[in-house]
């Protein structure tokens, strides 16, 4: 019996097809390994509008007694990471840490001004809304344990890597005095909106006009 001639395929298609499959496979380990992880995603523009209704109006208060040492941070997560080190390991790109959980290599990207950073050190971890809005707003009232777990919330989109320089800027103001970069501006005020409701704290007239401007946008 003779054997069967099976033709080959042209080289071209060959290269061409193991080109192609290469390019995939880079691809898919490429973008594996470069993902920008985000906080975790806020509720909906309709949910965040349908918090702000429900949320006390009142001026702030007790701002003197404010002490950041009242709210421990950057407790211990897993291991020897802790929360500063987890959050800036799960908003990076191709991020490698050491034993002790310090993050020696990696990218990142600050949505609040779109700088970008190889440098861990440069970056700053963002209570989005900050401890002493917390405070003036009803966290004088909590427990020690309360503001240790309102400090350190991985759950809610409360924490956030950006760059220093934005973190700094932005201080302890809410979002009538301060605010991202405008396309970030819907996401970060439906987080704010969030964390407020779920925390039971309040907003000031200001504050909640401006929540409100962004969200009717949104």
């Amino acid at each position: 019996m003779s054997a069967i001639s099976v033709p080959r395929p042209p080289r071209r298609t060959l290269a061409a097809a193991v080109g192609a499959l290469l390019l995939a496979l880079a691809t898919l380990l490429t973008g594996a390994g470069s993902a920008q992880a985000a906080l975790p995603t806020p509720v909906s523009a309709a949910t965040a509008r349908s918090y702000l209704a429900s949320i006390a109006v009142t001026a702030e208060s007790h701002a003197s007694t404010y002490d950041r040492a009242l709210f421990p941070h950057w407790i211990t997560v897993s291991g020897t990471c802790n929360t500063r080190e987890t959050v800036l390991k799960r908003d990076g790109g191709n991020v490698v840490t050491d034993s002790a959980c310090a993050s020696v290599s990696g990218s990142w990207f600050s949505v609040y001004d779109n700088v970008s950073t190889t440098s861990a050190s440069s970056f700053d971890i963002d209570h989005l809304v900050p401890l002493a809005e917390a405070w003036r707003s009803g966290a004088w009232a909590w427990t020690t344990g309360q503001r240790q777990g309102f400090a350190n919330d991985l759950t809610r989109p409360q924490l956030i890597a950006v760059s220093a320089s934005s973190n700094r800027s932005k201080g302890d103001q809410d979002p009538a005095h301060w605010l991202p970069q405008a396309s970030y501006r819907c996401t970060y005020a439906r987080a704010w909106v969030q964390v407020k409701y779920y925390y039971g704290l309040t907003v000031d007239s200001a504050e909640k006009s401006a929540l409100s401007s962004i969200l009717a946008g949104c």
